[in-house]
């Protein structure tokens, strides 16, 4: 129901199919009812990683001719600043939670309120396999920032991989650490395994090993995804993993940049599982 009231809020503020809409919000539900509601009316999503600052944004929103952006009260004035230099960015939506309203006339509305006056349901458009669903830029490491679109037959691969890679069972509690602000996020803590019914994990906090630790065992977490940053700074806390209990875990997995052994020797004495490398890349 949030996803097609999504989708009626961008209708109502006259996106159309093929219009970029791109997300720039920290880890909040909001942002995967964004996503999935702006697939549903057939316009063409995209991410960024919410530590992006004003020069890695205009890069997106220029070459993309974003027409709205969702983002939040805090990370907004980083769209105000490069605003005059977006002719295409017609809309910004801000999702509230608590921040002060933003005096910008019709150019800025409100996640809240725009969600309380549309309505709840909503006719998805039929699209082609090959129209446009999102767009994800590359890092950026050999030279700008190239954007890679993705059609809607993506999503084929995004379950087909999510299902026989990662192992997922409609019984799973997943937990999939990274950003949708890249491409893991998107496919495989977003369209893959709610392209297959699994309940999922999301965390709104910043790293922490205590609360990492306590998700994973309080929500009984069967299968968790994360990076070998996020690993190697859970191996070099303090914190006591000895006092938690991660007898739920099924398989581990780790995604980004190479996996060093230590790691996964420390997988097998904390959890008594190895981490599984995998790699996936905007530009594959």
């Amino acid at each position: 129901t949030l996803t097609d009231t999504f989708a009626n809020v961008l209708v109502n503020n006259d996106v159309q199919k093929g219009d970029r809409v791109f997300l720039f919000l920290p880890p909040l539900p909001e942002r995967y009812v964004a996503f999935l509601g702006t697939l549903k009316m057939g316009a063409v999503v995209g991410t960024m990683f919410s530590a992006f600052q004003e020069m890695a944004l205009l890069d997106r929103l220029s070459d993309s001719e974003a027409k709205v952006v969702i983002t939040n009260a805090v990370l907004f004035p980083r769209i105000e600043k490069i605003w005059k230099d977006l002719p295409h960015l017609e809309k910004v939506i801000i999702v509230e939670r608590g921040s002060v309203e933003h005096p910008q006339g019709e150019k800025i509305v409100y996640y809240e309120k725009e969600m309380e006056r549309a309505a709840t349901n909503f006719s998805i458009a039929h699209m082609k396999k090959d129209d446009y669903s999102y767009m994800l830029y590359t890092s950026g490491t050999t030279g700008k920032p190239k954007g890679v679109m993705h059609t809607h037959y993506d999503i084929l691969q995004a379950i087909v991989t999510t299902k026989y890679v990662l192992d997922l069972h409609e019984d799973d509690i997943y937990w999939c650490t990274a950003d949708i602000g890249w491409v893991t996020g998107v496919v495989y803590a977003t369209l893959g395994p709610w392209g297959l019914g699994v309940t999922q994990v999301l965390f709104e906090g910043r790293f922490n090993p205590e609360d990492w630790y306590t998700i994973l065992q309080n929500y009984k977490v069967t299968i968790w995804y994360s990076a070998p940053t996020a690993i190697r700074l859970l191996m070099g806390s303090s914190v006591d993993h000895k006092k938690f209990n991660f007898s739920s875990l099924r398989h581990i997995y780790s995604v980004g940049e190479p996996l060093n052994p230590e790691a996964i020797w420390w997988g097998l004495e904390v959890f008594g599982l190895a981490f599984h490398d995998t790699w996936w890349q905007t530009e594959l």
